[in-house]
């Protein structure tokens, strides 16, 4: 937005430079010559144009005088027009302008989408991986610097970015707070992702956040300012190096799914709508069995808020029970559609 008001600012400085020598130019000769408004302005655009067609009328010698000093300041706005205009367009930032707004257009579009506020490393990871899955998302970071690195390592195409802050209303709008899914906090310090989540609520409380935690001490202050849930890389770090050491094999798995470029597989959750036609029938036929059909491992029970690890093929499905499957992202989501379908 900023580098469309810009260029409008230059382009209008131009407009408005070459509309004061024309009015002048005309005034000018209506007022020495006596000219007619026309003739003093048709004599004005020649005389700028550098054409060389000849006086309109016979020039007196103040009217000479004056179309000296119109030929000075003229050819030098013109100059200065041709190359301003000349420097939008060869340095790209005219396209930029437009790409700009195009994206900006795209964005109001989405719904259902994630945003991203911060491009660090772990702001990255999160669009690595939204953008593996399939899932539409936005990413923010007031850092130009910052969000170039990050377009480099993500790839610029077709990727939604705003260069911004984060916990400004106007930037969170921008991105389409109102339909937004869910928001990542990831900025560098606690309070400014306490910012984004109150903001962010404040604009959408029916978005999911989760939030980046950075001080071990202020977890409690981040779940009461609004945070879905509250993740520490530090705390999971540990985890993560513990489980290398006591059960490497399941780990490996893991990451064989997340380093998998061909066949990208996860661990999902289906969250099983009131009007699904699947409500009141059996686990069974959702479970998968063979071949590359998504798995069943777990289920959250809509009603109890309980897990249920491998639960008994006969169960019912209620409406509002969370099946957590594995299995290649293309299957699940086909699978969703079907539990999504009244």
């Amino acid at each position: 937005m900023e580098e469309f008001l810009e260029m409008r600012n230059r382009l209008l400085g131009i407009v408005g430079a070459l509309l004061t020598v024309l009015l002048a130019g005309t005034a000018g000769y209506h007022i020495i010559e006596g000219w007619p408004f026309f003739d003093g302005f048709y004599m004005t655009v020649i005389t700028l144009a550098t054409v060389g067609y000849g006086e309109t009328h016979p020039l007196s010698h103040h009217g000479r005088i004056f179309t000296v000093f119109l030929i000075m300041g003229g050819i030098g706005v013109m100059t200065y027009a041709f190359t301003t205009i000349t420097a939008i367009v060869v340095e790209g930032q005219l396209s930029a302008v437009f790409r700009r707004r195009r994206m900006q257009k795209e964005i109001a579009k989405l719904s259902g989408h994630y945003i991203v506020c911060g491009a660090s490393h772990a702001g990255g990871v999160i669009c690595r991986e939204l953008k593996s899955t399939g899932r539409k998302f936005v990413l923010i970071e007031m850092n130009p610097e910052v969000m170039e690195k990050a377009l480099d390592r993500l790839g610029r195409e077709g990727l939604f970015h705003i260069v911004g802050d984060a916990t400004d209303d106007d930037i969170l709008k921008e991105a389409g707070i109102a339909g937004a899914a869910g928001v990542f906090a990831v900025l560098a310090t606690d309070q400014d992702n306490a910012f984004v989540v109150l903001t962010a609520k404040g604009l959408n409380p029916k978005a999911r956040v989760v939030c980046r935690q950075v001080d071990l001490n202020v977890r409690e202050k981040l779940f009461r300012s609004g945070a879905d849930n509250v993740v520490n890389p530090e705390y999971i770090g540990g985890l993560r190096m513990a489980s290398e050491m006591i059960r490497p094999a399941a780990v490996g798995f893991m990451d064989s799914m997340i380093r998998d470029r061909v066949n990208v597989s996860r661990f999902e959750e289906l969250v099983v709508p009131a009007a699904s036609s699947f409500v009141g029938r059996a686990l069974e036929e959702v479970r998968g069995g063979g071949g590359n059909a998504p798995l069943l491992v777990a289920l959250l029970d809509g009603g109890s808020g309980k897990y249920e690890i491998n639960p008994e093929p006969t169960r019912t499905i209620k409406a509002g029970d969370s099946l957590v499957m594995v299995g290649e992202v293309t299957k699940i989501a086909e699978l969703r559609k079907e539990l999504e379908a009244a």
